[in-house]
């Protein structure tokens, strides 16, 4: 029957198609072709014609558009580096050339997306991993017909196969999410690098917090460093405030404190919009059985599942699995399960409780269909919004004019990750996120609340005195032989089989220590921070060297080796941006 009912629309359909042949040929009809793109970049309006100040002509004319070197931009947050990206763009431009401009994030495009086709109108292309495959292709094929000469995007953009390159730029050169986490573990700035050297072209890099190792090279002349030391309107760094969350729970205020309540509720009286942020996405950090204290966890990685209120589910983070929630214990029986920890959903059911106010939130878990990035900026901005509360994703490179307060609601969480990088990430995303206030003509408060309140990441935030964290930071570095004084190959070897992994990760570490430079330094084997994911074992060896010749020859031999070895994997991580 279905084979009879397919050969029956074949007839007709080449029926129809003999239909309009004929009618082409007597010229009744006309076919058209027209391509259509599937992504379409949007404006929200005009062009407002914005005068840069003296800083920001002396960063432009600082820029030799006709060489290839490689400048470092440290501006304060809100000092207008978007606007000096764009001048330098619209030169390059009117020279004939071409440019790419990299953002850290995807939540980040829609409003620089939004910023460049103002002024530059649709002559962009846009590449992110939120675009679907065929979106990607009409981007990629703009590119190629050279119909396009500015490309805007995520980490992958810097492969945009754009010829005649004038500039390239990365904005918050210092996020992590440059670095490709699976093969090939490539970091974009180096990649820029090369592909800047290759069109003689300048790279310039921008952040309000750099990385170490990057400010690093500004300070040995490897980078030329420009600097934006005051906000582009003239108006003051939000002034921020620390409090003790260790008193505040003496008092019962266990997720917000009395200050920075008493400061939303002023900012909402003021019709003013307020950003929360919390590193922690979920509703609670882990499930535990008050009799026997047993906590809920991954059967297949050595990780506590996050509880999911809405979908009331604990799901692991690593390896996706789920299940519905428990109301007894799976080791004991006991029915006294209590949940632990804070996550983005239960502060928005706290805050929704608390104040009559509209609110969103973004993570990953409210922007997982597509276009809710965009959705969820968009409204705010219009300020359909009065509170957005998320993760890291709303910690950079947003602007809205209205936002007047930033409350960090755990601002501990970074900084409890066995990390070398851990002050530095934890200085970064305070910093960055209490840039998000005063952005406009309005006084911007920003009230951080920690359990380690004297933490020098923290204390230097809140002077926003990145060069006193700067000098603190690299004493630590040099005393421990960790980056910019040593470059770090990480080797990370993997094993379904316990013993497999064991046995062959000291045979590894052996060898490392055995062929290396007597000055290069070898650490372990040891577990890594999370020892098993999704039932594969990890363990890692970090080598630390300043310089090793044999290196290279050392590795490749080492990948040789393994590479055919069916029960043992390695992963070589140059310059890893998470141990």
């Amino acid at each position: 029957m279905k084979n009879f009912i397919t050969s029956i629309i074949k007839i007709l359909l080449s029926n129809v198609n003999s239909s309009i042949n004929t009618l082409i040929r007597n010229d009744v009809i006309k076919y058209i072709y027209e391509e259509v793109n599937r992504y379409v970049s949007k404006s929200s309006g005009k062009y407002r014609i914005v005068k840069l100040n003296s800083l920001q002509e002396e960063v432009v004319n600082s820029v030799k558009l006709e060489e290839y070197n490689k400048y470092l931009l440290w501006g304060v947050t809100g000092s207008g580096k978007t606007e000096v990206y764009m001048e330098l763009i619209d030169r390059v431009l009117k020279q004939g050339k071409n440019a790419i401009m990299l953002v850290p994030e995807i939540s980040l495009t829609p409003q620089i997306v939004d910023r460049f086709v103002t002024r530059f109108g649709t002559d962009i292309a846009i590449l992110h991993s939120g675009l679907s495959d065929y979106e990607k292709y009409d981007e990629y094929r703009k590119i190629i017909n050279e119909k396009v000469r500015i490309v805007v995007g995520a980490r992958s953009a810097v492969f945009a196969p754009l010829k005649n390159i004038g500039i390239i730029i990365m904005d918050e050169e210092h996020s992590s999410t440059y670095k490709q986490d699976n093969s090939p573990r490539y970091h974009a700035r180096d990649v820029a690098m090369m592909r800047g050297e290759y069109h003689n072209a300048p790279v310039l890099l921008g952040s309000a917090t750099p990385s170490l190792e990057s400010f690093a090279r500004a300070g040995r002349g490897v980078y030329k460093l420009l600097t934006l030391t005051k906000r582009a309107g003239g108006g003051e760094l939000p002034d921020v405030q620390i409090v003790d969350m260790k008193s505040e729970i003496k008092k019962g205020n266990f997720i917000l404190s009395e200050l920075l309540v008493k400061k939303i509720k002023e900012k909402l009286t003021n019709n003013e919009q307020i950003i929360l942020l919390l590193n922690r996405r979920g509703y609670s950090s882990m499930l535990t059985c008050r009799d026997c204290g047993n906590v809920l966890k991954c059967p297949n990685c050595d990780i506590s599942l996050t509880y999911h209120k809405s979908s009331n589910t604990n799901r692991c983070h690593y390896c996706n699995y789920s299940i519905k929630n428990v109301d007894k214990c799976n080791v004991c029986g006991s029915s006294n399960i209590k949940e632990y920890g804070l996550g983005t959903e239960k502060l928005e059911e706290e805050i929704v409780r608390m104040f009559s106010a509209r609110v969103v939130r973004m993570d990953m878990d409210t922007t997982s269909k597509k276009g809710m990035h965009e959705k969820i900026i968009a409204d705010f901005g219009d300020h359909k919004y009065d509170i957005l509360l998320g993760t890291q994703m709303i910690a950079k490179g947003l602007d809205f004019p209205l936002v007047t307060l930033v409350g960090v609601i755990n601002a501990d969480s970074s900084l409890n990750v066995p990390d070398f990088r851990s002050a530095e990430n934890t200085y970064q995303l305070l910093s960055q996120v209490a840039g998000r206030a005063g952005r406009g003509n309005l006084v911007g408060e920003v009230i951080i609340q920690s359990y380690n309140p004297e933490h020098y990441s923290i204390t230097y935030a809140k002077k926003h005195d990145y060069l006193s964290f700067y000098k603190e930071e690299m004493s630590i570095r040099k005393l421990l032989n960790y980056p910019p004084y040593y470059y770090i190959t990480l080797v990370n070897i993997s094993s379904r089989n316990y013993d497999d992994g064991f046995k062959e990760a000291n045979e590894i570490g052996e060898y490392l220590k055995r062929n290396l430079d007597k000055n290069t330094i070898v650490l372990g084997p040891s577990m890594a921070n999370v020892f098993r994911i999704n039932n594969v074992y990890h363990y890692q060896c970090i080598i630390k060297y300043k310089k090793d010749l044999l290196l290279n020859q050392v590795l490749t031999k080492l990948d040789e080796i393994y590479k055919s070895n069916t029960k043992v994997q390695i992963l070589l991580d140059v310059n890893p941006v998470r141990m």
